[in-house]
């Protein structure tokens, strides 16, 4: 399945089962079955699938519709650095070492966005960078979880931008949190696609354009360490909880080893094969 929650004009946040039909996208409205939180509805999901896939509510196209951040007020959006070769590289070239374990940081949920809402582009800064991430969803509350079993917790996944700004990861602050963190700099979507939709999550094209110009075109099968070892190596410490969002790492084409980043004006369309894309312009502050 893939589940969206969505609003129209002003009226209240709805969760709607997405269907690819030969008229486009259609939005059909099932928050009598799943109600208005997609994250608290996680756990029981997969046994409510039957009802979704049968529902007959009020449909709409998606262009009629705007769509949210498809999770709602997750406990940990999660990020791991340097995970695929020749993006590690590329960070050792800018004087970051590369990390001889899982190198994990924060991003506050605060800079949650949707698919399509704007990137603002901080004043304090003209380092402003992207980075499209095949994004995990914890579905169950889960501990020490072994690699074997990890695919079991997820719920599904969505494409991420883990905009950076790159003058504030580590030079101007000793981690990365505030340099991923920034307000707006967390846009994800367009839906979630359920675990169950995806035969292999390790074999998914991601491409990432800015004004149509591809910067960013790789597979998720080159991951240093992949999904499944990131939820072992995660849950050995604390607990994931239903919602919890990783950002598994971004291939090579930053804009940072170049010099290449962001301006006001931009759009960056990224796009994960069978998951859709997201479209962010990037706007000025204040």
């Amino acid at each position: 399945m893939k589940i969206a929650r969505f609003h129209i004009g002003d009226s209240p946040t709805r969760i709607g089962r997405v269907d690819e039909t030969a008229d486009g996208v259609r939005i059909t409205d099932v928050s009598d079955i799943l109600g208005t939180s997609l994250r608290t509805i996680l756990p029981i999901l997969p046994g409510l699938t039957d009802q979704v896939l049968g529902a007959k509510g009020t449909t709409y196209a998606l262009a009629d519709v705007v769509l949210e951040a498809p999770i709602d007020n997750p406990q940990k959006y999660l990020g791991i650095g340097m995970n695929y070769k020749e993006h590690a590289e590329e960070a050792r070239q800018a004087g970051i070492p590369i990390p001889e374990n899982q190198m994990w940081f924060n991003k506050q949920v605060s800079c949650i966005v949707g698919p399509y809402d704007s990137i603002v582009k901080p004043n304090i800064s003209d380092a402003l960078d992207y980075e499209i991430e095949l994004g995990v969803v914890i579905g169950q509350r889960c501990k020490n979880v072994s690699v074997e079993d990890a695919r079991s917790v997820i719920a599904g996944y969505l494409v991420t931008n883990d905009v950076s700004v790159r003058d504030w990861l580590q030079k101007r602050s000793p981690t990365f949190t505030l340099g991923k963190s920034f307000d707006t700099h967390g846009p994800i979507g367009p839906w979630l696609t359920t675990d169950d939709e995806i035969a292999d999550p390790l074999d998914l094209q991601m491409t990432l354009t800015v004004n149509g110009e591809v910067r960013q075109d790789w597979p998720t099968n080159d991951m240093i360490y992949n999904i499944y070892e990131q939820i072992a190596y995660l849950t050995q410490v604390f607990t994931l909880m239903p919602g919890d969002i990783l950002a598994t790492g971004t291939p090579s084409g930053i804009g940072a080893p170049t010099g290449n980043f962001l301006k006001v004006g931009d759009v960056v369309r990224a796009e994960i094969q069978g998951l859709g894309a997201i479209e962010n312009r990037v706007v000025s502050e204040g």
